[in-house]
């Protein structure tokens, strides 16, 4: 199944607005969903950049948030119960575009996952991603550029 992500800081495939990356006041965009199965137990959220020099690079991982979750709201306040990966700017919470050079690919990933996670807060986007194996119920993404000036 497939899950309906968007953001009401930048559309599908258009660039993020300064302010959500390394050239702002880098706080996380809204993003909200649909679609979530009525068996979801959990949600989880990956950010990466597919286009980083050294293989893609990860800027935000969060995990068990409650299956009623609908939306983070700009600036991250996560519900109750939500865990937080490491990125790959060694930190817990987003980390936002800061490409070194050219226009990158921001994918936000939603996922719909049929348990509550055996992870502790500082699990890798690796971890969450193999941990989810055969548990994912549905998932989506919306995708945003940023190129620093």
């Amino acid at each position: 199944m497939a899950l309906t992500v968007t953001s009401t800081a930048f559309k599908e495939g258009k660039m993020i607005p300064k302010k959500y990356t390394c050239d702002g006041t880098n706080v996380s965009p809204q993003l909200a969903w649909s679609g979530v199965p009525t068996d979801a137990r959990s949600i989880a959220l990956v950010c990466d950049d597919p286009d980083a020099p050294s293989g893609t690079f990860v800027h935000w991982v969060v995990f068990n948030m409650p299956s009623v979750t609908k939306e983070i709201p700009e600036a991250g306040g996560l519900p109750a119960g939500s865990l937080r990966g490491i990125n790959d700017f060694k930190r817990l919470d987003y980390g936002g575009p800061c490409p070194p050079s050219g226009t990158h690919r921001y994918y936000f990933k939603i996922y719909a996952v049929d348990m509550t996670l055996n992870l502790k807060e500082g699990a890798t986007q690796s971890d969450l991603l193999s941990a989810m194996q055969g548990h994912v119920l549905a998932q989506g993404q919306i995708m945003g550029t940023y190129k620093r000036s």
